[in-house]
């Protein structure tokens, strides 16, 4: 997915974690994704005071969207540098095309990642139909940062299955890293470069779930749908929830109406890195140049540094007008 926003803020991320035991709750804001009958999106990562969730650096949520009445997801083939994008639906389907030939569907319960590394273009564009199963869009898009050791790695894409785990209270599927849930230990083969967990947990009304977490690892709980207790805190629909490192084990409290989340974590970055637009960088000077070969490129250019594919939408999806202050450290 691609961030619209036509006056995009530089983002220098690298949190210092809250204190041990203290659950902090991430409101969202809507941003659209573009034209006249945009469907909107719910933005939690980044915010004001919390920017990463280890690795995890941009986190979206939309629907239920009905297609037909907004048009779904329509995004022309846009820039990616330094990042993985993780695609997870609840319904609907979205067709994923990439500058490294990959043309796939999106579906319910079923992992895309794409890792842009060097530079890598795609778009995403909603399945419509008559059936039933595509009429409503709703799902999450998130992103992962790549440390600097790994961000012009080859672009590349992966797609994962996974196995939802049946617990007393609910279902967990985990689409990246492991995570033990009642005494089983389902583990993701999907590859990154920074520890990640990444897990869709189900809640029976009333219900409690106890997972088994690592302790050095920073958690992040957003709620689908219903309400979580998650420690002393609730967190509400489309909230964020952040736990600092330091938990073994967290407990998942739904209220009545059941509830579905996503759980994410990894250890803390440790690296700051300059966000702007699609683009990641550690500097000023990175994401000017990215946004300088885009615009030259705008996805014609198959030996340029994003590639090209065949897109029947349209034409490429132009950068934006970059800000008349130098890109810096701020927050």
């Amino acid at each position: 997915m691609s961030s619209l926003e036509t006056r995009p803020d530089e983002v220098t991320c690298g949190d210092g974690p809250a204190p041990e035991g203290q659950v902090t709750v991430l409101a969202p804001r809507e941003v659209p994704l573009g034209g006249p009958r945009a469907m909107r999106v719910r933005r939690t990562l980044p915010a004001r005071g919390r920017t990463m969730i280890g690795a995890w650096c941009f986190v979206d949520h939309y629907g239920p969207d009905e297609v037909g009445r907004s048009g779904g997801m329509v995004v022309p083939p846009h820039p990616h540098t330094a990042l993985q994008t993780v695609s997870w639906l609840f319904s609907g389907e979205i067709e994923h095309r990439d500058s490294t030939g990959v043309q796939a569907v999106v579906r319910p319960g079923e992992l895309n990642l794409m890792t842009a590394g060097r530079g890598v273009c795609h778009s995403e564009v909603s399945v419509t139909g008559d059936e039933p199963h595509l009429r409503v869009l709703h799902g999450a898009q998130l992103w992962v940062a790549l440390p600097a050791a790994d961000a012009g790695v080859e672009p590349s894409f992966q797609h994962h299955a996974p196995e939802p785990w049946t617990v007393p209270g609910g279902r967990v599927s985990v689409f990246l890293g492991t995570l033990r849930v009642d005494g089983e230990q389902p583990r993701s083969p999907v590859a990154t470069y920074t520890p990640l967990l990444g897990a869709e947990v189900v809640l029976d009304p009333g219900a409690r779930v106890r997972l088994v977490v690592d302790a050095e690892h920073e958690h992040g709980v957003l709620v689908d749908h219903g309400t979580v207790a998650v420690g002393d805190a609730v967190v509400e629909r489309a909230e964020l929830g952040y736990l600092a490192p330091g938990r073994a084990e967290l407990e998942l409290a739904a209220g009545d109406e059941g509830a579905r989340v996503l759980l994410l974590g990894g250890p803390p970055f440790g690296e700051k890195i300059v966000m702007w637009w699609n683009f990641i960088g550690r500097s000023h000077e990175e994401v000017v140049q990215a946004r300088e070969q885009w615009q030259a490129e705008l996805g014609h250019e198959s030996e340029g540094r994003f590639g090209a594919f065949s897109y029947p939408g349209g034409e490429s999806l132009p950068a934006p007008e970059l800000p008349q202050v130098r890109l810096r450290p701020r927050g």
